[in-house]
């Protein structure tokens, strides 16, 4: 948890840069799930964000991650 905490710290700056924040919600079976917060939710590009932004940056510390995953 404490290396996806650190991956997010990365990425949280250019969230918040443009209105957005992003939050852990859990970390289970090599999946993680966060939530996107102000302007992420609504952006029309958030999904292409989590894929390459937020899943390659989680994936450069922690490798085994399979996927990220957004929730509501």
């Amino acid at each position: 948890m404490t290396e996806i905490e650190r991956a997010l710290d990365e990425i949280r700056p250019f969230l918040q840069g443009d209105g957005g924040n992003i939050e852990l919600v859990s970390f289970e079976n090599d999946t993680v799930k966060v939530r996107l917060l102000g302007n992420c939710i609504g952006c029309s590009v958030n999904q292409m964000t989590l894929k390459n932004g937020v899943e390659m940056t989680i994936k450069k510390y922690v490798p085994t991650i399979k996927e990220v995953i957004n929730v509501e």
